[in-house]
């Protein structure tokens, strides 16, 4: 049975082909996720001069995003749990996809405002959907690299928008930008409608197959809320980089607007070759014998110690010395964040996986809209980018001892 009307309930016997397909379709859904939402900070020069805002203004249009974004999730986890994930990630693609080709039509920052909430809560299937998809769809084996893979889309989004949205925004203006990132969702949305008619997890439908766990249950297990926690952590690093880079590199090198994306290109391309070592690592840690508690707490270490020096990024007056330290920073963070959903998807049974995906993504969005609010308050009021280079250098180190005193043994229970 298909994944209308019934969940993800199908026989077991999904091909390999079909599996591949499935992680390429869900990769390209996660990139244009990140094209439709970063386009309005690669514009904010253009923009700001149009509307006359404020850094503390253009950081409330972000923080409106991620609020928003983190009331959806609120539901969102349930839904794809109870629809599956065909229908919830076809209907959120399309319904960003609109929202994000609203932004050409505001004339007003309110109206910027509405089609932001519209795109942050379409926007905020995409991760659940994902993870949801490596814990059902896919072996133990196979899930880290898919993860490594997903956590790597985000990177090829944002290497491709400052690539294609300053010269595109200069040659036919700014409301031609959102009007063809968000059309591409439509494009996707063909072929992910004919490509997964087919969708059949890894472990057969029986009679005696367990129950979709409660959100009584989900709540009140220690395993939730090391995910929840260890996302809010680590999360606003992500966020304050994404939102607030293109701003750093005109503010502080003097980049003009049709220059300042060449070093977030560099900065993504790092971030890409993070989240995939990570889906490269931890395999390699286990086949060397490593339980899967020790090969995940070590692989999450090391990426906790290698963002320590992106703070020298403001000491140097060039701006490829920085964008290198600040893709060092990301690089780490992917890596950490992908070592995050192999974890959830470890040891959350399946039934339950997108809404603990959910959970730790409204606490991730909740602590990077107070990112985003320090960091509009810390620049209009003279203290510029350092308070929030300090906290990302940190971040890692106290979430892996959150997840450590949270969870001393990792026992996985998706084998």
């Amino acid at each position: 049975m298909g994944d209308f009307g019934g969940g993800d309930m199908q026989p077991s016997g999904m091909t390999e082909g079909g599996r591949r397909l499935l992680v390429a379709l869900l990769f390209v859904a996660i990139a244009l996720n990140y094209v439709d939402r970063q386009v309005l900070a690669l514009l904010k020069p253009t923009l700001e001069a149009e509307f006359g805002w404020s850094s503390r203004e253009f950081a409330h249009l972000g923080s409106v995003f991620q609020i928003a974004a983190a009331s959806a999730l609120l539901f969102v986890g349930w839904i794809i749990d109870r629809v599956g994930v065909r229908w919830a990630l076809g209907l959120g693609v399309a319904l960003w996809s609109l929202a994000g080709m609203a932004h050409a039509f505001a004339s007003t920052v309110q109206q910027f405002v509405i089609a932001r909430v519209a795109l942050a809560a379409a926007e905020s299937v995409g991760t659940p959907a994902a993870v949801k998809t490596a814990a059902v769809y896919l072996p133990l084996k196979q899930r880290s690299l898919a993860l490594g893979l997903f956590n790597t889309a985000p990177n090829i989004g944002a290497i491709l928008t400052p690539l294609l949205i300053p010269p595109l925004a200069l040659a036919f203006g700014w409301r031609a930008a959102f009007l063809i990132t968000g059309g591409l969702g439509f494009v996707w949305l063909v072929f992910w409608v004919l490509g997964t008619r087919r969708l059949q997890p890894v472990e057969a439908v029986t009679d005696a197959t367990p129950p979709p766990a409660s959100w009584g249950t989900l709540l009140a297990d220690r395993r939730s809320w090391t995910i929840v926690g260890a996302k809010a952590i680590t999360d606003l690093v992500w966020w304050f980089v994404l939102f607030w880079m293109p701003d750093f590199f005109h503010r502080v090198f003097g980049m003009a607007q049709g220059a300042l994306g060449y070093p977030i290109v560099l900065i993504y391309i790092l971030a890409a070759c993070g989240a995939l070592s990570s889906g490269w690592l931890f395999p390699r840690l286990l086949d060397r014998g490593l339980s899967i508690d020790a090969a995940r707490k070590r692989s999450m270490l090391f990426y906790a110690l290698l963002i320590l020096p992106m703070p020298l990024a403001l000491m140097t007056d060039s701006p490829w010395v920085a964008a290198g330290l600040i893709g060092v920073g990301l690089f780490a963070h992917q890596g950490f964040s992908t070592n995050i959903f192999g974890l959830t998807a470890d040891i959350i049974p399946g039934s339950g996986v997108a809404r603990v995906v959910a959970m730790g993504a409204v606490a991730g969005n909740l602590s990077g809209s107070l990112m985003l609010e320090l960091t509009g308050w810390s620049i209009d009021n003279g203290h510029g980018y350092w308070p929030m280079f300090a906290i990302c250098a940190g971040a890692y180190l106290v979430a892996l001892g959150f997840i450590q005193v949270m969870l001393p043994v990792i026992r996985p229970v998706n084998p």
